[in-house]
């Protein structure tokens, strides 16, 4: 390599391989050099290089070399002082941090526990620096406490790590809670106060942190706000970091305009007072987001399908500590519902669109009624995705739906498994299409296999028939069931017409309604004959219910309650025609305690009226006992009984539970206590109640509790067991 330059000190020329020209003495005044002792640059640059040649000597830099040979001098001999005349009483705490705790050590020796002042700073392994308190400014000399007062500032005390806490003071009142949330989101130092670490991270995570909080000033309209960092000693290797805010003014709206809002025309006043903001109105902008969703919301629900905002131009004044803002805003036009037109395929037509939509043509354009129709299309569980776009239509003030659908796959296969005592085990599994018979014509298969019972069905299910959330079935049944209570072969057809609840929509109201036909050959108690015998009956029906919901859930309540009453008006032909009615109320109620803990409790009546018992069909009676009713007891063993022990069912119904749900998580217990009668009269009696009680246990699925209830009989009768077990999907009620 090369020196590129002559004017350099003479140990640089020498290493260049040149001999050493009279260096120019030049006034310090003059970056030139005389031009009689300058070299030629060029000359100098382009003069060729000889390994070999020799370097030139070193010139004289005044300094002998050290003779490595020598002997070192001796080290002279300095008296120690005599210190027993000094007086220190005055040193006191002159140097925070400096002086001995105990009053043991000198000044100038650091207190006991190693404390860190400023001009005390232990070295940092963690990071290689010192470690000591870093400001965002020099605060050093006026720290603030929580409530904006001056205090005196606390050395820190140890090498580290550190464990540390966060405190923001001078936080101005008029700041929303968003600010506090958003910090704790942001935060740096909150997001890792559960480690320990050294101070200088500390520092380094408190200046970020000041950073933060003086850009979530601004957000709330405090553009001149200054924020302040300082790490404060809060015990051994602990630090509290203090965050200190000058908020500064508050700015406000000079000015609030939305360009364009008079297309509009009659509406243009309602709508701008939909933008909730006004002159005089802090410059936060959060408010100006909100305002601008409100805005647009109302426009949508007003039959502006095609309203749109331009971005926000928001200019601040520091002058005058305010601000301004220009919203441009584009109508679009007022428009009413028009057709609505399938894209893409056929799983839906029109027709039945319409029928599934809240809105019929000529109705005000809403958002809402768009987003409804969205909501049910995919509660049909033939709609994996679905897209719903407003388009303009060939008629004037009318506004089509174009709507695009994605179908999910129709078929299922489920199963369910069971056990109660007196029930015994119980599988269930089914094969459903949903649009077996389009559009949402249903087919279900299912069947039964269990210790107690059997069961195959044929199910046909046609879903917002004649209207929306309207259900149109037919099932055909053919049952065996062998219970203490009677053994049972039937054979069933019944149709329905109902409004249903489901998981996405769950309804206030629903009712039921249709036809029922059986045939029965039943085994049982015989009331007239006092013997078991077997009888067959014929039995046309036509039940009926209307319920309300006003729970929280549909599955798994918290709040609220439910009513529902069922009658079923009913002919039996043993022989001979007899008529009678079924009836039924149910209530339950829920109340929440606590986060973890509900009350919930439920009552349910009954009553079969117009005949006497020995003519009403044993399956066709009401029981009690079960994991769906008096959990501690049997199956259906509350009631009139057989000389054997076995129940005969009853006429008159009453059944009540309390239960108090704690959650823990995904899991739960639940103590409960059940009551219930049955009468061989037509109304209930109260006067002969049993109770159960006991404990179960949840664990809260995806899809709903899985329960286990253990219960025992408080008052037993003759054969009750000890305990009854009942596993199954959902709450007891």
């Amino acid at each position: 390599m090369g020196c590129r330059r002559a004017a350099i000190v003479p140990l640089a020329a020498a290493l260049c391989g040149f001999p050493l020209a009279a260096q120019a003495q030049q006034d310090s005044d003059s970056p030139v050099a005389a031009p009689a002792q300058q070299l030629d640059d060029d000359a100098f640059l382009n003069a060729p290089l000889d390994p070999d040649s020799d370097m030139a000597p070193l010139p004289d830099l005044g300094v002998d070399w050290p003779d490595l040979d020598a002997p070192l001098p001796a080290e002279p001999d300095i008296p120690s002082p005599d210190l027993s005349d000094l007086d220190f009483s005055d040193a006191g705490d002159a140097d925070a941090g400096n002086a001995a705790s105990d009053g043991d050590g000198l000044p100038g020796e650091a207190a006991s526990g190693d404390a860190l002042a400023q001009d005390d700073i232990a070295d940092d392994p963690a990071v290689g620096v010192q470690a000591q308190p870093v400001l965002a400014a020099d605060r050093s000399d006026d720290p603030r406490d929580q409530d904006g007062l001056a205090t005196t500032a606390r050395p820190i005390v140890g090498n580290g790590p550190f464990a540390y806490s966060v405190r923001l003071s001078g936080i101005p009142d008029a700041a929303s809670d968003r600010l506090d949330e958003r910090f704790d989101a942001l935060s740096t130092l909150r997001n890792n106060d559960e480690d320990a670490t050294f101070a200088a991270q500390i520092a380094r995570r408190a200046s970020d942190d000041a950073d933060l909080l003086q850009n979530l000033l601004r957000i709330e309209g405090y553009y001149d706000a200054l924020t302040y960092s300082e790490l404060l000693g809060a015990g051994q290797n602990r630090i509290e970091v203090l965050l200190d805010v000058e908020p500064g003014s508050l700015y406000r709206f000079s000015r609030v305009a939305l360009p364009g809002i008079d297309a509009a025309g009659a509406d243009s006043g309602r709508l701008r007072s939909a933008f909730d903001l006004n002159e005089g109105d802090p410059v936060n902008q959060d408010a100006v987001v909100a305002a601008r969703t409100g805005l647009v919301g109302v426009a949508a629900e007003s039959g502006y399908p095609f309203f749109e905002t331009g971005e926000p131009d928001l200019v601040v004044d520091r002058a005058a500590d305010s601000g301004t803002l220009d919203l441009p805003v584009t109508p679009g036009g007022r428009f009413v519902f028009g057709r609505i037109v399938p894209r893409k395929n056929d799983l839906f037509g029109a027709r039945h669109l319409g029928r599934i939509a809240r809105f019929d043509p000529g109705d005000l354009f809403r958002r809402s009624d768009v987003e409804d129709l969205n909501s049910a299309l995919i509660a049909t569980g033939l709609v994996s995705r679905v897209t719903i776009d407003p388009v303009t239509s060939d008629r004037p003030g009318e506004v089509d739906l174009a709507v695009d659908i994605e179908p999910a796959p129709p078929r299922t296969i489920a199963g369910e498994i069971g056990y109660g005592t007196g029930e015994g085990f119980r599988v269930e599994a089914s094969w459903e299409h949903r649009n077996f018979f389009p559009p949402e014509g249903a087919l279900r298969l299912a069947g039964v296999a269990g210790t107690r019972e059997q069961l195959v069905s044929a199910t046909y299910r046609r879903n917002n028939f004649l209207g929306r959330d309207r259900v149109l079935s037919a099932r055909v049944l053919a049952r065996s069931a062998q219970l203490d209570a009677f053994e049972a072969k039937t054979l069933s057809i019944s149709a329905n017409y109902e409004r249903l609840t489901t998981l996405i929509f769950q309804k206030r109201w629903t009712w039921f309604a249709g036809p029922e036909l059986l045939y029965t050959q039943e085994r049982a108690y015989n009331i007239a004959l006092g013997a078991r015998d077997q009888q067959t009956f014929y039995i046309g029906a036509f039940p009926s219910g209307l319920f309300y919901d006003g729970t929280d859930n549909l599955l798994d309540p918290t709040r609220g309650f439910r009513l529902g009453a069922t009658l079923s008006p009913e002919i039996s032909f043993l022989g001979t025609a007899d008529g009678y009615a079924r009836s039924q109320i149910d209530a339950s109620a829920y109340q929440p305690v606590t986060d973890r803990l509900v009350l919930a409790g439920r009552a349910r009546f009954g009553a079969i009226s117009g005949t006497g018992l020995g003519l009403i069909a044993p399956s066709r009676r009401n029981y009690a006992g079960g994991g769906g009713s008096v959990r501690g007891y049997g199956y259906q063993r509350i009631g009139p009984r057989d000389p054997n022990g076995d129940p005969i069912g009853g006429r008159g119904l009453s059944e009540f539970s309390l239960e108090a749900r704690f959650r823990f998580g995904a899991f739960g217990v639940v103590p409960f206590v059940d009551a219930g009668s049955v009468t061989a009269d037509q109304f209930p009696d109260l006067s002969d109640l049993q109770f159960g009680a006991g404990i179960g246990l949840r664990y809260y699925s995806d899809f709903g509790p899985i329960r286990i209830d253990v219960g025992t009989p408080l008052n037993p009768g003759p054969g009750d067991g000890p305990i009854a077990v009942a596993v199954s999907l959902g709450q007891a009620f």
